[in-house]
Protein backbone atom coordinates (compact mmCIF):
# COMPACT_ATOMS: atom_id res chain seq x y z
CA UNK A 1 0.00 0.00 0.00
CA UNK A 2 1.35 3.22 -0.83
CA UNK A 3 0.04 4.91 2.27
CA UNK A 4 2.58 2.76 4.32
CA UNK A 5 5.10 3.95 2.22
CA UNK A 6 4.08 7.31 3.09
CA UNK A 7 3.83 6.81 6.53
CA UNK A 8 7.36 5.12 6.68
CA UNK A 9 8.87 8.85 6.12
CA UNK A 10 7.51 10.23 9.25
CA UNK A 11 8.14 7.27 11.40
CA UNK A 12 12.20 7.25 10.03
CA UNK A 13 12.74 10.65 11.60
CA UNK A 14 11.05 9.40 14.92
CA UNK A 15 14.09 6.67 15.37
CA UNK A 16 18.00 6.70 15.66
CA UNK A 17 20.14 5.15 13.84
CA UNK A 18 21.15 3.38 17.48
CA UNK A 19 18.23 2.27 18.38
CA UNK A 20 18.03 0.44 14.95
CA UNK A 21 21.26 -1.25 15.40
CA UNK A 22 19.94 -2.47 19.13
CA UNK A 23 17.22 -4.38 17.68
CA UNK A 24 17.86 -8.04 17.92
CA UNK A 25 15.74 -9.48 15.90
CA UNK A 26 17.00 -7.35 13.40
CA UNK A 27 20.61 -8.86 14.12
CA UNK A 28 19.50 -12.33 14.15
CA UNK A 29 17.80 -11.96 10.49
CA UNK A 30 20.85 -10.60 9.53
CA UNK A 31 22.85 -13.49 10.77
CA UNK A 32 20.48 -16.33 9.39
CA UNK A 33 21.28 -14.54 5.83
CA UNK A 34 24.65 -15.30 5.89
CA UNK A 35 25.42 -11.78 4.65
CA UNK A 36 28.08 -9.22 6.09
CA UNK A 37 26.26 -5.79 4.53
CA UNK A 38 22.47 -5.75 4.46
CA UNK A 39 20.42 -2.90 2.38
CA UNK A 40 18.43 -0.50 4.10
CA UNK A 41 15.06 -2.36 3.56
CA UNK A 42 16.17 -4.81 6.11
CA UNK A 43 17.80 -2.32 8.35
CA UNK A 44 14.42 -0.13 8.75
CA UNK A 45 12.00 -3.75 8.53
CA UNK A 46 11.12 -2.49 12.27
CA UNK A 47 9.86 0.60 11.31
CA UNK A 48 7.52 -0.82 8.57
CA UNK A 49 6.26 -3.26 10.59
CA UNK A 50 5.78 -0.21 13.05
CA UNK A 51 3.27 0.96 9.61
CA UNK A 52 1.49 -2.12 9.82
CA UNK A 53 0.31 -1.97 13.45
CA UNK A 54 -0.17 1.49 13.43
CA UNK A 55 -1.95 2.46 10.06
CA UNK A 56 -5.23 0.80 11.52
CA UNK A 57 -4.08 2.22 15.12
CA UNK A 58 -3.95 -1.42 16.30
CA UNK A 59 -4.08 -1.65 20.26
CA UNK A 60 -3.34 -5.41 20.71
CA UNK A 61 -1.03 -7.28 18.51
CA UNK A 62 -0.60 -10.81 18.64
CA UNK A 63 3.24 -11.64 18.14
CA UNK A 64 5.94 -14.57 19.48
CA UNK A 65 8.74 -13.66 21.95
CA UNK A 66 11.07 -12.67 19.20
CA UNK A 67 8.82 -9.84 17.98
CA UNK A 68 8.41 -7.92 20.76
CA UNK A 69 11.50 -5.68 20.21
CA UNK A 70 9.92 -4.63 17.11
CA UNK A 71 6.80 -3.82 18.63
CA UNK A 72 8.18 -2.13 21.63
CA UNK A 73 9.78 0.48 18.54
CA UNK A 74 6.34 0.81 17.38
CA UNK A 75 5.01 2.00 21.14
CA UNK A 76 8.09 4.31 21.29
CA UNK A 77 7.01 5.20 17.64
CA UNK A 78 3.36 6.06 18.43
CA UNK A 79 4.51 7.91 21.60
CA UNK A 80 7.09 10.23 20.42
CA UNK A 81 4.70 11.15 17.16
CA UNK A 82 1.77 11.91 19.64
CA UNK A 83 4.01 14.22 22.21
CA UNK A 84 6.12 15.86 18.88
CA UNK A 85 2.97 16.05 16.93
CA UNK A 86 -0.41 15.61 18.50
CA UNK A 87 0.35 16.67 22.20
CA UNK A 88 -3.15 17.44 22.47
CA UNK A 89 -5.09 15.01 20.38
CA UNK A 90 -3.02 11.77 20.16
CA UNK A 91 -3.15 10.18 16.66
CA UNK A 92 -1.79 6.83 17.67
CA UNK A 93 -2.04 4.00 20.53
CA UNK A 94 0.50 2.70 22.45
CA UNK A 95 -0.16 -1.09 20.84
CA UNK A 96 0.42 -4.06 23.16
CA UNK A 97 1.41 -7.42 22.90
CA UNK A 98 -0.81 -10.65 23.10
CA UNK A 99 1.34 -13.47 23.83
CA UNK A 100 0.56 -17.28 22.94
CA UNK A 101 1.26 -19.72 26.28
CA UNK A 102 3.85 -20.94 23.88
CA UNK A 103 5.72 -17.58 22.65
CA UNK A 104 8.56 -18.94 21.53
CA UNK A 105 8.93 -22.11 19.14
CA UNK A 106 11.85 -23.61 18.09
CA UNK A 107 12.29 -24.97 14.84
CA UNK A 108 12.79 -28.54 13.43
CA UNK A 109 16.33 -27.98 12.96
CA UNK A 110 16.41 -27.12 17.16
CA UNK A 111 19.00 -24.50 17.00
CA UNK A 112 16.52 -21.12 16.05
CA UNK A 113 13.14 -20.39 15.79
CA UNK A 114 10.77 -22.36 13.40
CA UNK A 115 10.35 -20.17 10.23
CA UNK A 116 9.75 -20.59 6.75
CA UNK A 117 12.79 -18.70 5.43
CA UNK A 118 15.00 -20.44 7.52
CA UNK A 119 13.79 -24.05 5.94
CA UNK A 120 12.98 -25.34 9.71
CA UNK A 121 9.03 -25.28 9.28
CA UNK A 122 6.18 -27.46 8.45
CA UNK A 123 3.97 -25.83 5.82
CA UNK A 124 0.75 -26.01 6.24
CA UNK A 125 0.24 -26.70 2.92
CA UNK A 126 2.33 -29.82 2.69
CA UNK A 127 0.94 -33.18 2.48
CA UNK A 128 0.97 -35.69 5.00
CA UNK A 129 4.02 -37.79 3.83
CA UNK A 130 6.12 -34.08 3.37
CA UNK A 131 4.93 -33.64 6.89
CA UNK A 132 6.46 -36.87 8.47
CA UNK A 133 9.44 -36.63 6.21
CA UNK A 134 9.60 -33.22 8.11
CA UNK A 135 9.20 -34.64 11.72
CA UNK A 136 11.35 -37.52 10.48
CA UNK A 137 14.75 -34.88 10.26
CA UNK A 138 13.77 -32.72 13.21
CA UNK A 139 16.09 -32.61 15.72
CA UNK A 140 16.13 -34.80 19.44
CA UNK A 141 18.87 -36.59 21.47
CA UNK A 142 20.05 -40.07 22.20
CA UNK A 143 18.19 -40.31 25.26
CA UNK A 144 15.00 -42.77 24.60
CA UNK A 145 14.03 -41.50 28.19
CA UNK A 146 10.64 -38.82 26.99
CA UNK A 147 11.14 -35.91 29.12
CA UNK A 148 9.55 -32.21 29.16
CA UNK A 149 12.64 -30.44 30.22
CA UNK A 150 13.11 -26.78 28.09
CA UNK A 151 16.35 -26.52 29.70
CA UNK A 152 18.28 -29.29 29.54
CA UNK A 153 16.36 -31.37 26.12
CA UNK A 154 15.37 -28.43 24.05
CA UNK A 155 14.73 -30.25 20.93
CA UNK A 156 12.60 -33.00 22.88
CA UNK A 157 10.55 -30.50 24.53
CA UNK A 158 9.95 -28.79 21.51
CA UNK A 159 8.32 -31.67 19.88
CA UNK A 160 6.62 -32.49 22.81
CA UNK A 161 5.14 -29.09 23.29
CA UNK A 162 3.92 -29.14 19.33
CA UNK A 163 2.24 -32.39 20.08
CA UNK A 164 0.46 -30.40 23.16
CA UNK A 165 -0.56 -27.30 21.29
CA UNK A 166 -2.12 -29.54 18.51
CA UNK A 167 -4.49 -31.80 21.11
CA UNK A 168 -4.61 -29.22 23.83
CA UNK A 169 -2.68 -31.48 26.33
CA UNK A 170 0.38 -30.72 28.92
CA UNK A 171 3.72 -31.33 27.29
CA UNK A 172 4.65 -33.56 30.34
CA UNK A 173 1.46 -35.47 30.78
CA UNK A 174 2.67 -36.29 26.45
CA UNK A 175 5.93 -37.35 27.32
CA UNK A 176 4.95 -39.51 30.26
CA UNK A 177 2.65 -41.31 27.52
CA UNK A 178 5.59 -41.59 25.38
CA UNK A 179 7.86 -42.99 28.48
CA UNK A 180 10.88 -44.98 26.97
CA UNK A 181 9.99 -44.87 23.42
CA UNK A 182 12.57 -42.61 22.38
CA UNK A 183 12.84 -40.59 19.84
CA UNK A 184 10.98 -42.82 16.83
CA UNK A 185 8.15 -42.54 18.89
CA UNK A 186 7.73 -39.22 19.62
CA UNK A 187 8.00 -38.37 16.28
CA UNK A 188 5.93 -40.72 15.02
CA UNK A 189 3.06 -39.34 18.02
CA UNK A 190 4.35 -35.89 16.37
CA UNK A 191 3.26 -36.75 12.51
CA UNK A 192 0.36 -38.64 13.43
CA UNK A 193 -0.79 -35.36 15.58
CA UNK A 194 -0.16 -32.85 13.07
CA UNK A 195 -1.37 -34.77 9.93
CA UNK A 196 -4.96 -35.12 12.51
CA UNK A 197 -4.89 -31.45 14.05
CA UNK A 198 -4.06 -29.79 9.84
CA UNK A 199 -6.44 -32.29 7.94
CA UNK A 200 -9.20 -29.77 8.06
CA UNK A 201 -7.10 -26.96 7.36
CA UNK A 202 -5.09 -28.65 4.24
CA UNK A 203 -8.73 -29.62 2.90
CA UNK A 204 -10.37 -26.69 3.00
CA UNK A 205 -6.92 -24.65 1.89
CA UNK A 206 -7.76 -27.27 -1.36
CA UNK A 207 -11.27 -26.32 -1.98
CA UNK A 208 -10.62 -22.86 -1.50
CA UNK A 209 -7.76 -23.06 -4.50
CA UNK A 210 -10.06 -24.24 -6.77
CA UNK A 211 -11.75 -21.03 -7.07
CA UNK A 212 -8.62 -18.32 -7.42
CA UNK A 213 -11.14 -15.53 -8.77
CA UNK A 214 -12.87 -15.63 -5.38
CA UNK A 215 -9.29 -15.62 -4.23
CA UNK A 216 -8.44 -12.40 -5.21
CA UNK A 217 -11.86 -10.74 -4.95
CA UNK A 218 -11.49 -11.47 -1.09
CA UNK A 219 -7.99 -10.11 -1.51
CA UNK A 220 -9.27 -7.07 -3.12
CA UNK A 221 -11.96 -6.37 -1.08
CA UNK A 222 -9.60 -6.76 1.82
CA UNK A 223 -6.95 -3.98 0.57
CA UNK A 224 -9.36 -1.56 -0.39
CA UNK A 225 -10.80 -1.73 3.33
CA UNK A 226 -7.24 -1.56 4.59
CA UNK A 227 -6.36 1.43 2.09
CA UNK A 228 -9.49 3.72 3.60
CA UNK A 229 -8.34 2.60 6.71
CA UNK A 230 -4.73 3.69 5.74
CA UNK A 231 -5.97 6.61 4.45
CA UNK A 232 -8.16 8.09 7.00
CA UNK A 233 -4.61 7.83 9.18
CA UNK A 234 -2.42 9.66 6.63
CA UNK A 235 -4.87 12.60 6.59
CA UNK A 236 -4.96 12.85 10.19
CA UNK A 237 -1.13 12.54 10.18
CA UNK A 238 -0.54 15.37 7.75
CA UNK A 239 -3.38 17.48 9.96
CA UNK A 240 -0.86 16.94 12.95
CA UNK A 241 2.37 17.92 10.54
CA UNK A 242 0.74 21.05 9.40
CA UNK A 243 1.39 19.37 5.88
CA UNK A 244 -2.25 19.68 4.32
CA UNK A 245 -2.31 21.15 1.07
Amino acid sequence: MGELNQLLVPFLTLVTNAELDRNPTVKEEIQASGHDRINAGMYTYPVHQAADILFCKGTVVPVGKDQLPHLELTRTIARRFNERFASGAPVFPEPQALLSKSPAILGLDGSQKMSKSRNNAIDLGASEDETAALVKKAKTDSDRSIRYDPANRPEVSNLLLLIALATNSDPRQVAEEIGDGGSGALKTRLTETLNEYLRPLRRRREELGKDPEHLRDVLRSGIEAARQEAQGTLNEVRHAMNMNL
